[in-house]
């Protein structure tokens, strides 16, 4: 029989062994946890008391050339709330407040405030309920308001799970100037998307990089004090500066609202550059509308026209075939041309002009803007000669402005002519071209045969380091075989605005302007309009040094087509408002009561 002592010992001998094999058991579980889970479970933990919060950079501001601010950022802020934190007898409270001072709908508030919890699959396909951290309330608050919400919240003591995160949005403070050109952007996924115009052209520069901040958080999703953890940097896009110049700007459109208040057009398209540069000085274009409200149901208000609209020019293109035919040789300024009696036919088909004018020299047809004049100029040239000339010009090719859509227009090679083409061509017919295309045109002119390229950036500026980066002018190209060509063009254009011309109206006194005036027929449905036409004005002071040359196209006036009556006097009210900004004094003498006022 076992004694005492031998239960004893058998007893102690079990209980070591039970000992032993439990803290084997619970170093291999240490082990286990510490070593083999670590990395798991530290993430984990980490995920608990450590968040990231993504820091945006500032989108890049847009100029005029003269540091006038066009597009900048306003600060604004985005309301959430935790859900989870709010008691349940503060959420009726809680929302009528919010939704009050917002302007928001209660019942849409409240339920975003007493949804508590939300359902979460896990990987084995299970459903897990959590409590709902986050709710967004409302973005892009302006200041007054959310700080207004954060005072209010504060006093009734709800502050504490309602969080106001700093953001910004694009802010255009001159309303519709220059909007079409500016461009638009909208929110998607959070994200700046670029719609049109510069703002989508240069997003690339303008737009910034998003840095991280990683950081100890409370339990309720409150930072914790001190350095973060992990810091990205985020960093801001590029501002750009525009060749505009935002008070010449301000001229055109003031006047072209004048002027669409008197005579109605379905369009208009204006634009001003310094032809020496290549400088787009302003750019305009009706119906427009302005980019902080976008309210205009009308999709085609944010089309940019004076690049993406292709039209029939008329009259405004025989200074381009004339200074053609002048550089070939084909005729000299004094060349005695038959303009006929009102009515030539050319293959059977007639040409006709609004009065008859009999025989005129070079400088008489583009005086008196005689269609068959300039027809039989662009006969005796050819169609290969017309046809280069037109391409010389830029005709049937891109400006290269940087916006788009730009259209090319239309001018078809000599192969592809009728028989009449030879004879409409040359006086704006049968050819589409674009404003900015006819713009740069005429900036050869006034540029004695140099074409340059249109600019519409100036510089860019690197906000963080002050860096500038200039945009350089690209040398013009020489279209011009004769060194004559040039003056002569220009002498025979001031005729235009001169007495018997058919722009007497956009005479300015103490300048010599010169231009051309075109009023064309409508082309649509397969056939010329009889009563919808193109009025354009086109040119450029001083002639002797031009400042700038100013294009202004109305589609479709009521009450007057002729671009000498319905274009002609807000050409003149702009080119002199333009002159006097900068300050360019008189250089032709004139009679005492002529004199304008200084």
């Amino acid at each position: 029989m076992r004694s005492f002592n031998d239960i004893m010992k058998s007893r102690i001998r079990w209980q070591s062994i039970i000992l032993i094999i439990f803290f084997c058991y619970l170093a291999g579980r240490l082990y286990w946890v510490q070593i083999k889970l670590h990395e798991n479970l530290y993430a984990e933990a980490r995920a608990k008391y450590i968040t990231s919060k993504e820091v945006k950079g500032t989108r890049g501001q847009v100029f005029d050339k003269l540091g006038n601010l066009l597009i900048g950022n306003m600060p604004c802020q985005d309301v959430s709330i935790t859900p989870c934190n709010i008691k349940v007898e503060n959420d009726s409270k809680t929302a009528r407040i919010i939704a009050k001072t917002l302007g928001l709908e209660y019942q849409e508030v409240l339920k975003k405030v007493s949804n508590k919890t939300r359902q979460v699959k896990q990987n084995d396909g299970s459903i897990k309920t959590s409590p709902r951290q986050y709710a967004q309330i409302a973005r892009n608050v302006p200041l007054i308001k959310a700080r207004k919400l954060k005072t209010v919240l504060q006093e009734h003591l709800l502050a504490r799970d309602v969080h106001f995160h700093d953001t910004f949005i694009r802010y255009y403070p001159k309303g519709e100037l220059l909007s079409n050109v500016l461009g638009i952007t909208t929110m998607s996924h959070d994200k700046i998307q670029a719609v049109m115009g510069v703002e989508k052209v240069f997003n690339s520069r303008l737009k910034s990089d998003s840095g991280k901040i990683t950081y100890e958080r409370r339990r309720d999703g409150k930072r914790l004090g001190g350095d973060p953890i992990q810091e990205e940097r985020s960093h801001d896009g590029y501002n750009l500066y525009l060749t505009i110049i935002e008070p010449l700007q301000s001229i055109l459109e003031e006047e072209l609202d004048k002027a669409c208040e008197k005579w109605n057009p379905q369009a208009v398209y204006a634009i001003m550059a310094d032809p020496a540069t290549g400088n787009v000085l302003a750019m305009a274009q009706r119906p427009s509308f302005n980019p902080n409200e976008r309210t205009s149901q009308d999709q085609s208000v944010y089309r940019i026209r004076v690049i993406g609209d292709v039209f029939e020019p008329g009259s405004i293109m025989k200074p381009l075939c004339v200074a053609g035919a002048l550089d070939y040789g084909v005729v000299t300024p004094a060349t005695k041309i038959d303009c006929e009696q009102r009515t030539w036919f050319f293959r059977g088909k007639a040409l006709t002009d609004t009065h008859a004018y009999g025989m005129q020299d070079v400088t008489g047809v583009i005086r008196k803007s005689s269609n068959i004049g300039t027809a039989k100029i662009a006969i005796a040239m050819g169609e290969h000669k017309l046809y280069r000339t037109l391409r010389k010009f830029g005709l049937g090719s891109r400006c290269g402005l940087p916006l788009r859509p730009e259209e090319r227009g239309s001018l078809k090679t000599p192969d592809r002519w009728d028989g009449l083409s030879i004879s409409r061509f040359g006086i704006g017919y049968g050819v589409s071209i674009t404003p900015v295309q006819m713009l740069r045109a005429y900036c050869a002119l006034a540029n004695r045969g140099k074409l340059p390229k249109l600019r519409l950036l100036d510089r860019i500026e690197n906000q963080e380091t002050g860096e500038i980066i200039p945009n350089p002018i690209e040398p013009p190209q020489n279209i011009y075989a004769s060194p004559a060509t040039g003056e002569n063009i220009v002498k025979m254009m001031i005729t235009v605005t001169e007495q018997g011309g058919t722009a007497t109206k956009a005479a300015i006194p103490g300048y010599h302007v010169a231009g051309k005036t075109g009023t064309a027929r409508k082309y649509e449905r397969g056939g010329y309009s009889t009563s919808k036409y193109y009025a354009s004005f086109v040119g450029f002071v001083p002639a002797e040094k031009p400042a700038f040359v100013l294009l202004l196209t109305f589609d479709t006036p009521r009450g007057s087509i002729y671009g000498g009556t319905v274009v002609g006097p807000t050409w003149k009210a702009i080119a002199e408002r333009t002159l006097k900004y900068m300050n360019i004094p008189p250089n032709v003498p004139m009679p005492e009561k002529a004199k304008p006022a200084r």
